[in-house]
């Protein structure tokens, strides 16, 4: 029997309440296309920091490194704002993805029919939007030296650097690519080269990996240009490939197109080494522990582990339909809930979604 070591990490928020339901889910599709998980369960972010002062313990890190996934929930807590920014706890999720070495995040962002009254924009605008951010996600901003905060007699400064070097550039620009010749073979790659060095040196790479590609059709778009084109026409988009805090902007304005935050899946994905698979959403502290969290987003972020990350595409797909089944009879959670809709809770949803799987 297959057997494949996964590491969970709540996190946060209502981070423990979501990969609750994921998991459970993934012990029962696991016995019915017989493989087995091993679970580990492991802190980081706010709830690492409550037991260690760290916001990623080094035996995390080491645990996950040594494992085939890594299931993640969900980090932050604003009890911890006031502390230095190397010790809060998105500063865990920064240090694990460059320990892990996971450069490349992908989003999918499909519009699911049951749902699409729930955007804001238009029906004839979003229902053919089928779409895939790739972002750079070790290097950039997030990352670049010299940082940091100077103080002179007159004023206080800060400073962050955006640096991509070209190695980086075409590295993710490959991943993007090798996506886009699985889909409709259509590139948008977004930066703003028109004001920056750093994004001219990120247009010339994506050229020359595109040399590689020439059944791809590439465009280029600025930054801001691709955030009003999202809203405008999201449907003439295939892959999106940007870097690091414009992907990071970009993706959650991708997400909203689909009526709700809380739906979306991500991967981030080293070159050799285990991915880290997880929802778009945050923490949400403001609702943690009242059972009111949308748990889809976590449930396919762990379908996209399964298809991923393991190999084990059928029971993705199982996971995949469950979701689709059970929105398609009308379940809802209260962020994406419509007249029409019967809403429950998180604890609610997770009892619908094993029902339609032990059905299967």
């Amino acid at each position: 029997m297959r057997t494949h070591q996964i590491v969970l990490l709540p996190g946060d928020g209502i981070g423990p309440e979501i990969i609750s339901v994921a998991k459970e889910l993934l012990e029962i599709v696991s016995v019915k296309f017989n493989f087995e998980l091993k679970f580990v369960e492991k802190k980081i972010g706010g709830s690492a920091i409550d037991a260690t002062g760290n916001p990623l313990p080094e035996d995390t890190l080491q645990t996950c490194r040594e494992s085939d996934a890594i299931l993640f929930a969900a980090i932050g807590d604003p009890r911890f704002d006031i502390l230095p920014r190397e010790k809060r706890p998105e500063t865990g999720l920064l240090s694990l993805r460059e320990g892990l070495k996971l450069f490349a995040n992908i989003r999918p962002v499909k519009i699911i029919p049951s749902l699409i009254e729930s955007s804001t924009l238009k029906r004839e605008v979003i229902e053919k939007v089928d779409l895939i951010v790739v972002r750079e996600l070790t290097g950039g901003i997030y990352f670049g030296k010299p940082k940091g905060r100077v103080k002179t007699e007159i004023e206080e400064r800060a400073f962050n650097t955006m640096t991509y070097s070209n190695k980086e550039i075409e590295q993710i620009a490959r991943v993007a690519f090798e996506l886009s010749n699985k889909r409709r073979n259509k590139l948008c790659s977004v930066d703003k080269a028109n004001v920056l060095d750093v994004s001219q040196l990120w247009r010339e790479s994506v050229d020359k990996v595109s040399k590689d590609y020439p059944n791809i059709e590439v465009n280029h778009l600025y930054v801001d240009n691709a955030a009003m084109q999202l809203i405008k026409d999201p449907s003439q988009f295939d892959v999106i490939l940007t870097g690091n805090l414009f992907g990071d902007i970009l993706s959650d304005e991708a997400a909203m197109i689909t009526g709700s935050i809380g739906m979306l899946p991500s991967a981030s994905l080293s070159k050799n080494g285990p991915g880290l698979f997880e929802p778009v959403h945050g923490s949400a502290p403001d609702i943690a522990g009242l059972d009111k969290a949308n748990p889809l987003a976590m449930v396919l972020s762990a379908a996209m582990m399964l298809k991923i990350g393991l190999k084990e595409v059928k029971a993705a797909e199982a996971l995949e339909k469950v979701v689709d089944s059970v929105l398609g009879k009308g379940f809802s959670t209260s962020d994406i809930a419509s007249k029409e809709s019967i809403e429950v809770g998180c604890k609610a949803m997770g009892k619908e979604l094993v029902k339609e799987l032990n059905a299967i």
